[in-house]
Order: C-alpha cells, then structure tokens, then sequence
C-alpha cells in the first residue's frame, strides 16, 4: 500500500527492511508461536497416530492460545477424522492456519491515488487506537500524502490532546473542536479535506464500552455522516485490537460489527503477547481481514499484515 511514490532505490531499500522487519515480526510472534504451534508439535512424539488422550490435549493448549473453543474443537476433530499422524502434525496446522487467514485477496488497506481515502477507525480505549492513528498517518505522509487527522473522541478525557501530541510527530496536520458533536466534525472534516486538496482523512472514535448503546448510535451517525458525503471517496472501517487480550478482542469485534460495517482489522500490542491466536478466531468467525499489525511502540513500528509472513513467523 505504502509505494506509490517509491524510485528504484527506495524499493531496493525497502527489500533489505523488509528482510530485518520478518526477522523483527519472528520476534514479536515469538511467544505466540510457542504456545500455539511448538507447545503443540512438541507434545507428540513419534510417527503414528494422534491419540484421543493427546487430541485432548491438543485442543487445551489451542484454547490456551486464544484460538478460541469452537475452532480448537473444529482443528481436533479434523485431526481425528483425517487420521493425521504426529509427525503430520505441523504440516497440518500450517495449511489449517493458512486457509483460515483466506479471508479476502487484498491484504492491504484500500487506497486509491486519485480519490479522496477516507479511514474511521474505531475501537475500546485502551486498544492503542490513538498510537496506531498516529503511526498510520506518518506512513501515509511519509509517502508523499497530504494527511488530516480528526479527533473525533471527543468524550475521553485528553483524547484530543494526545491525538495531537502524535499529529506533530508525524508531519500532519489536524481538525479539533472540543466537545464538538463527532458526526458534525467528521462532516466538516470531509469538507475541509476536499477543499484544501488533502488525500488521506483518519477520523479517531471513542471506544467506551461501558454504554453500550450510546457508543453504537454515536458509531452509526458518524458512519452515516460519512457515506453521505462520500462522493466517489474510498472508505475502510478500521477496528483497533489490542493483541494481548486474547479472546476479549472477539468480544469486542461484535460490538463495533453491530455499529458499523467494519472492513478491517488492525491488531496491536502483539510483542509480548502469546495471544496471537486471536487473529485466526477473528478471521475464521467475523470473515474479518487483519490488514496491519504494530510490531513495537516505535512511530515506525507498523507494518501491513501479510499472512504468508504471519505463518512463516510462525512456522519457520
């Protein structure tokens, strides 16, 4: 997504970052790995047969690393009836895990040179969505875009201010109003960008849970907002998780599909974690694409998700 305006030499360059990012995204993925691909290849040894004893096992450790109850059971059961053998095993799991991220082709976020991108990005508190918002814009500007960011959290105590703080981190520029209406900012904000010739508008949302249906009508309106003036825009509803929450993050997935159409996911807080296991729940039960993952707390430390990545990560 992120080599529109990239020479020759940028793209070299860029191979030889990309080689030192999967070594850096191995890192990240480390404890992950463990617990959800070597605790498993691990336990077995031998060439026969995966027992009902050790199946039951298999599924404890699957559910251990966030896979969540149904698709362990489903992965078990396939185990079982395709009689794969434990030296099988993790060639098994690899094609599972790979067919589950099959979600859509594109892996990167939509974005069209020509149009106006419009990207609302939703979220809980506390998920890192201000950071990603942050680390997303200077990416975007870094390749040559005219980037707005919107602080249309406008209920979290110091929202705005930290959501400026990241503005003039990454070069952009930002529309704030305090205790403006969000709707009616994101309105303004959609005007502003076509007037001033900006291609790249990132709207930020609150993210409290705790009223449930206050979040989900605020959600709608500023997403209906937005589709009336979307005029030929591109469009893509980011929802922020936070990588260590494991199965949590599912939870919160419903939520926000019920406010609005969401098109993608980007998870965080993924070094350190061993709850990776959650982007293949999410996948499998949301038909959701992750499509980026913060890899460190870093303004540079954002990468667009790839799944060959992500299972080489794991696997290798």
């Amino acid at each position: 997504m992120f080599n529109f305006f990239k020479n020759k030499n940028d793209v070299n360059r860029e191979k030889i970052q990309n080689n030192s990012g999967f070594v850096v995204l191995k890192s990240v993925l480390s404890k992950t790995a463990n617990s959800l691909v070597n605790s498993v290849t691990n336990s077995i040894t031998g060439d026969k047969f995966v027992d009902e004893f050790e199946l039951e096992d298999i599924e404890t450790m699957l559910i251990k690393a966030d896979l969540g109850v149904d698709l362990s059971v489903e992965i078990v059961n396939k185990i079982k009836d395709e009689k794969v053998k434990s030296s099988q095993l993790r060639d098994f799991l690899r094609k599972e895990f790979s067919e589950i991220l099959n979600v859509e082709k594109e892996e990167k976020l939509s974005f069209d040179k020509d149009k106006l991108n419009i990207y609302l990005v939703v979220g809980v508190n506390g998920a890192g969505k201000t950071t990603l918002i942050g680390k997303l814009a200077n990416k975007f500007r870094a390749c040559g875009n005219k980037v707005l960011l919107v602080a249309g959290d406008t209920f979290r105590a110091a929202a705005e201010e930290q959501l400026e703080i990241w503005s003039k981190r990454a070069h952009v520029d930002i529309l704030r109003e305090d205790k403006a209406d969000s709707a009616s900012l994101a309105f303004r904000a959609i005007d502003l960008a076509r007037k001033e010739k900006y291609n790249v508008v990132i709207i930020d949302t609150a993210g409290r849970l705790q009223n449930k249906f206050n979040l989900i009508e605020e959600l709608k309106k500023i997403k209906n907002v937005i589709l009336k003036k979307l005029d030929g825009a591109n469009l893509e509803t980011i929802l922020v998780l936070d990588g260590s929450q494991g199965q949590n993050g599912l939870s919160q997935a419903l939520v926000f599909k019920e406010a609005v159409d969401i098109t993608s996911i980007a998870i965080t807080k993924l070094d350190g974690s061993a709850k990776g296991g959650i982007i293949f729940s999410i996948a499998k039960n949301l038909k959701l694409p992750t499509k980026l993952i913060g890899i460190g707390e870093g303004i540079e430390d954002l990468t667009d998700f790839s799944k060959n990545d992500f299972i080489n990560a794991l696997f290798d």
